[in-house]
Parts: C-alpha cells; sequence; structure tokens
C-alpha cells in the first residue's frame, strides 16, 4: 500500500483493515505500507503512519497487489517525473493494480490506465478525464474494473474495492464475514451519486445561466418564481426557449428539464433524511406526484426514495 505525505488515513487503513479481517479468518494477506518519501507520512488528518519500506527500496519487490492511496488535495499527490518510474517498477510484478480516490491520477499519469474504465471521487471526476483524455471515465462507479485495474471513488469506498478483492481471492463467503465483522455492505446499493449532485455540474460563465442555476437549486419547486418550466425560465431570462435549450445544453450538458429534476431529485434526497416521508419529500421538492418522484429517484441512485431513507436517514 503505497502512502505519502497527505494521503487521507482512510485510504491507507480502510482496506488494510479489511485485509486484516479477512486474515483472522483464514486469509494469508502480508500487508506492506511503502512510504512514497518517507518512512514517516503525515496523513491530511495529521495522524502519522510509520512505513515498512520505502517505495525507492521496494523497486524489486514482487507484490501481488499494489494499492495506492489518494488525496483530498490534488496538490498533495505524487508528481513529477519519478512518479512514472517509480509505478512502472512497482508494478512490473504486481498481477493487480489499484487506486483509492485520488489515487487513481497517480496511475494515470504513469499511464497506466489509458483505454481503461476507470473511476474516482465524484468531486474530481472531470478534473480526471480533463487531465486524461485516453481513460475512461466512471464518475458514478462505487468502484471499476478493468483488466488488472481497479479504482475506486471516495475514502469509504476503498473498502467496497478491498471486499470486493478479498471476495476475488477467498470467495463471498469470507468476503460477507468481513463485511459483517466492519459492520459494512458487501454489496453497497446505488453508486456516488447518492452522495452529490449539484458538485457535479460544471460552472457557467454565462450570468444568465448562472442566475437560473442559483434559482433553481435554492428553490426547486418553483413555487416563488413563477416554475421551472422551459417557457418560464426563458422570459426570466429574455431568451427564447430554443436559446435556452441550447445554452444549457453547451453550458451544463443537460437540458433544463434534466436539470430541474436533478436538482428537486436532491432536495428530495434531503428531506427524506430529515424525516420527510415520501409524499412530503415529493411536495416540498416540486414534483407533480409521488410516483413521478419515485421514477427521478431510482433513475438516480438505483434504489427507492424508502429504501434510501431506511439506509441513510439520521438518526
Amino acid at each position: 500500500m503505497v502512502a505519502f505525505d497527505g494521503a487521507q488515513l482512510l485510504d491507507v487503513t480502510g482496506p488494510a483493515e479489511v485485509f486484516h479481517q479477512a486474515n483472522r479468518l483464514g486469509a494469508g494477506y502480508r500487508i506492506s505500507i511503502l512510504g512514497w518519501e518517507s518512512l514517516d507520512v503525515a496523513t491530511s488528518s495529521s495522524v502519522r503512519l510509520r512505513a515498512d519500506a520505502l517505495v525507492a527500496d521496494s523497486a524489486t519487490a514482487a507484490f501481488d497487489t499494489l494499492v495506492v492511496s489518494g488525496a483530498d488535495d490534488l496538490a498533495m499527490l505524487p508528481a513529477g517525473p519519478t512518479v512514472r518510474t517509480r509505478i512502472d517498477r512497482l508494478t512490473a510484478s504486481s498481477s493487480r493494480i489499484a487506486s483509492i480516490c485520488t489515487g487513481a491520477f497517480v496511475l494515470a499519469s504513469a499511464g497506466l490506465l489509458d483505454g481503461h474504465r476507470a473511476t474516482t471521487h465524484w468531486r474530481h471526476a472531470d478534473a480526471l478525464r480533463r487531465r486524461f483524455p485516453l481513460v475512461d471515465v466512471s464518475p458514478d462507479s462505487v468502484f471499476v474494473r478493468s483488466g488488472r485495474f481497479a479504482t475506486s471513488a471516495g475514502v469509504t469506498a476503498g473498502i467496497d474495492l478491498a471486499l470486493a478483492l478479498v471476495e476475488e481471492d477467498h470467495g463471498p463467503d469470507l468476503a460477507r464475514e468481513v463485511a459483517r465483522e466492519l459492520v459494512v455492505f458487501l454489496r453497497r446499493p446505488g453508486g456516488q451519486s447518492q452522495f452529490s449532485v449539484r458538485a457535479r455540474i460544471p460552472e457557467t460563465t454565462d450570468m444568465r445561466l448562472r442566475r437560473l442555476v442559483d434559482e433553481i437549486t435554492d428553490e426547486p419547486s418553483g413555487r416563488q418564481t413563477g416554475g421551472h418550466t422551459v417557457e418560464s425560465l426563458a422570459a426570466r431570462a429574455s431568451l427564447t426557449t430554443r436559446h435556452l435549450r441550447r445554452l444549457f445544453q453547451s453550458e451544463l450538458g443537460l437540458s433544463p428539464a434534466a436539470f430541474v429534476e436533478q436538482t428537486r431529485t436532491e432536495a428530495g434526497r434531503m428531506l427524506l433524511e430529515q424525516g420527510a416521508n415520501v409524499t412530503e419529500a415529493a411536495r416540498e421538492a416540486g414534483f407533480g406526484s409521488d410516483e413521478a418522484f419515485r421514477r427521478a429517484f431510482h433513475q438516480a441512485h438505483g434504489i427507492t426514495p424508502s429504501t434510501y431513507q431506511a439506509r441513510f436517514r439520521r438518526t
């Protein structure tokens, strides 16, 4: 497991705990933490880790699985001309290569993910796509397998990925017991979109569109602003409906109706977390019916509103 100053602590310790629990149940993993520059690794949470060896001293070692941690601050990721050389040496004998969170940027910068599907934390998915256009970025996946590469989403998704690796090695029964010990899902329902919506919408430089986006996200139901139909939005922006549709598509990659529905679905999700029932959440978010909310919610998150509420509702 590769760690560096600024790495997120759980990116390292989450998967490590999965492998440790698997060992208690009969697996035979030997876990080594490799420091990128130093044996003393200062994580982003200020908790320090003591690495077993340095990356530079481990080039000739044979690893079955290499796991590269990530950092919330992309500037803290290993960078520079040595990245590709070091990663190439580490991966030469590895049958599986995995990344947690933004660790995908490290693998991508070494050219390893070109032509492969990959994922990362939803907040950084667009940046990964822009920087590495040869990588097929899957922003909503909790984790992705592509050949010998496995990439995962943010922080706790590293646990999901590690469980999948354990299942691959030792079967579903042992992996299920590890999940039970850690009190986590063996198969997490839905994707990353359960935890983000607005942040995945790119920023727009068009002030007319920005005002409309702010109006919609501030008050998704549209009751206070005269509604969020294409016609009413176009009128408030002094645009034709055709121009408005073209502007939404070019700037946000969505139609006006799709953006409104996404925003309302997010609002409904938050209302569910706050204790509203499905009918209340649908009404307050601006849906015309419970069924319309259920359809939009299932399409966005892969589960029904009531199932989501049972799993993610606040205590």
